[in-house]
C-alpha cells in the first residue's frame, strides 16, 4: 500500500481487525520512511459492477459515491453511522449478487430510496426530491402522502427501528 504522505511503497500493517458489522477489515498502517500513520479498509468484492447512466454512458460503480449520496440525504438527521454503513453494504451486496454486472442508475436509486424509507422519512423525501427531480410543491405532497398511507406501527413495535430490505438481516 502506497503511503499517502511520502509515496513510499513499503508500508507496514501494525493492526488489523474486522469492522463492527464484519463486512470489512480495518488496517492501521505505518510508513517506515516518514513515520506517517494511516488507516485502510479491505472489503470483499464479488464482481466488477458497471453503472449504465440514463444517457447510455457507462461508468465503474463507486461505492464511495453511493455512501456520500446517502450521507447527504441524512445530513443533520440522528441516524447512527453503523446503520448507514449496514444499509450501504446491503445495497452493494444486492447489486453484486444480481446476475448481471451492469446496473442502471434507476435500480440503484430505487434501492437507496427503499433503504432510506426504512431509516429516516425525512432523508427519504430529500433523496426522492433529487432522484425523481421534483419541480413543484405537489411533488413533495405526493411522496409525503405515500409515507402517510403506509400502515402505522403498533405501540409495541413503534420503539423498534424499521427494517429495510436494503439493510442486511
Amino acid at each position: 500500500m502506497r503511503c499517502p504522505y511520502c509515496g513510499s511503497l513499503e508500508t507496514q500493517v501494525k493492526d488489523s481487525r474486522p469492522t463492527e458489522d464484519s463486512s470489512s477489515i480495518r488496517r492501521r498502517r505505518i510508513c517506515p520512511d516518514c513515520g506517517g500513520r494511516f488507516t485502510t479498509f479491505e472489503r470483499v468484492q464479488l464482481r466488477e459492477l458497471t453503472v449504465v447512466k440514463k444517457s447510455g454512458r457507462r461508468a465503474p460503480f463507486d461505492r464511495d459515491k453511493l455512501q456520500r449520496s446517502v450521507e447527504i440525504a441524512l445530513r443533520k438527521r440522528s441516524v447512527a453511522a453503523d446503520r448507514i454503513e449496514r444499509m450501504v453494504n446491503g445495497i452493494v451486496r444486492q447489486l453484486e449478487s444480481q446476475g448481471d454486472g451492469d446496473i442502471s442508475t434507476d435500480r440503484i436509486g430505487e434501492l437507496v430510496m427503499e433503504g432510506l424509507k426504512g431509516l429516516d422519512d425525512v432523508a427519504y423525501v430529500r433523496f426522492a426530491s433529487v432522484y425523481r427531480n421534483f419541480r413543484e410543491a405537489r411533488d413533495f405532497n405526493a411522496i409525503v402522502g405515500e409515507l402517510e398511507a403506509e400502515p402505522e406501527l403498533s405501540p409495541k413495535t413503534a420503539a423498534k427501528p424499521k427494517k429495510s430490505l436494503a439493510e442486511p438481516r
